[in-house]
């Protein structure tokens, strides 16, 4: 029961996106077999629907936008502030992370740091750098499996299929990432504002119920 209770949280979004994303998977594969159904066209099988570009495409075009928010988020809030946010760091508090040489020989640091200033420089980013590998990684899948499936649909028509470097420069694979990327950004300036004035009990996303309107941090 310990590993429920000290891991809950990621135990809990993990089964939320497992069940999210078996739904997409089938409602997904109904809707591709009743568009091959008014085409004339012959059904796909589950397994064939899984590996379809058209799957991996809107797959990997959320997962995009997700690890994008995230990686801008961290980096932006490190950077710059909100005053009254719980979601910034209080412009007039000291630094938290200055002199990491002397941190590293805190009980319980990290090892890393005490690799010397390249591997400290580095680990002090890392959360940055990961998602914004994440993001590259999902953006490079989304857009080779959009062009396979623009691919698919061109030759169908009787068209040119677009090759994987020129699909980079299609009007439908960007339309695909700024749709995604602007809701994104709008909901993350939204709870940066929200948290000024509105409060959720016992979340570290917000500030305490009582503090003032002017607090700035949890």
């Amino acid at each position: 029961m310990r590993l429920l209770r000290d891991n809950g949280l990621t135990i809990v979004l993990l089964l939320l996106f497992a069940g999210s994303i078996v739904g997409q998977w089938l409602s997904g594969w109904h809707v591709a077999n009743e568009d091959a159904l008014r085409h004339g066209q012959a059904l796909m099988s589950l397994g064939d629907y899984t590996i379809s570009p058209e799957f991996l495409s809107s797959v990997f075009e959320n997962w995009e936008s997700e690890f994008l928010q995230m990686a801008a988020y961290v980096v932006l809030t490190a950077i710059l502030v909100q005053r009254g946010s719980s979601e910034s760091k209080d412009p007039d508090s000291p630094p938290r992370d200055d002199d990491l040489g002397l941190q590293a020989r805190k009980p319980g640091a990290p090892a890393i740091l005490g690799w010397g200033p390249l591997w400290r420089a580095l680990y002090a980013r890392s959360l940055g750098i990961a998602l914004g590998l994440l993001f590259l990684v999902s953006f490079v899948l989304h857009w080779t499996q959009s062009a396979r499936a623009a691919a698919q649909e061109a030759l169908e028509h009787g068209e040119v299929a677009p090759t994987i470097i020129g699909y980079l420069g299609d009007a439908q694979l960007w339309f695909e990432s700024f749709q995604n990327w602007q809701s994104e950004f709008l909901s993350t300036a939204v709870l940066v504002l929200l948290s000024i004035i509105l409060r959720q009990r016992e979340s570290p996303e917000s500030k305490p119920v009582a503090a003032s309107h002017s607090h700035t941090g949890d």
